[in-house]
């Protein structure tokens, strides 16, 4: 099992940054594929980057550039770097991790706004 936990969300002005972490615990990640996923009021969850055992990365189209998700497996952590926030990424983000089961944490709130 996979337990994980995240953190650094908060409250930031459009244009600014935050650096989200996701830490596991229970076993070894390395050969998960682990994610970050967002939820707004309203809204389906929705897929915001991911990355691959290998350390591929995919991104959904509106964070392209913008975001950048990596991971540490040694450290058992993965990060979502977001730069440039938009009010429309307010949303509470979610760490993912997907082997033969999905596990998630219990999430952390973003919101940008001014």
């Amino acid at each position: 099992q996979v337990q994980l936990v995240e953190s650094g969300g908060g409250l930031v002005q459009p244009g600014g940054s935050l650096r989200l972490s996701c830490a596991a615990s229970g076993t070894s990640i390395s050969m998960y594929t682990m994610g970050w996923y967002r939820q707004a009021p309203g809204k389906q969850r929705e897929l915001v980057a991911g990355i691959s055992s290998g350390g591929s990365p995919n991104y959904a189209d509106s964070v392209k550039g913008r975001f950048t998700i990596s991971r540490d497996n040694a450290k058992k952590t993965v990060y979502l770097q977001m730069n440039s926030l938009k009010p429309e990424d307010t949303a509470v983000y979610y760490c993912n991790a997907r082997r033969f089961t999905a596990y998630w944490g219990q999430g952390t709130q973003v919101t940008v706004s001014s």
